[in-house]
């Protein structure tokens, strides 16, 4: 039972964090200089941890800025990853049926 309440309170606090992370992945907002796009700079305000080569996979058009579609595809590629990490952390607690 305890374990259960764990996974549970896990998959709720990683979907919180994955909404979050899409709110702060506003194009507005990220596009300080108003260029009309997100450079890699502009971006890592809102993930730290992006890579030059995660940024470029998402640049479509590698004009060196995200447009809002490619940003889009950032935030959903996020949310997919926060899903996949729950579904794993789900699957390593449950029990195994013999």
């Amino acid at each position: 039972m305890k374990k259960t309440i764990i996974a549970i309170a896990s998959v709720v606090g990683l979907s919180i964090s994955g909404a979050a992370l899409a709110q702060d992945l506003d194009f507005a907002t990220l596009d300080a200089d108003a260029s009309g796009g997100v450079s890699f700079e502009e971006l890592q305000v809102a993930l730290p941890d992006i890579t030059e080569d995660e940024f470029a996979s998402y640049d479509a058009d590698a004009s060196g800025e995200l447009s809002e579609e490619e940003l889009a595809a950032v935030a959903g590629a996020d949310a997919g990853a926060d899903a996949m990490s729950v579904e794993g952390e789900a699957d390593a607690e449950a029990p195994v049926a013999q």
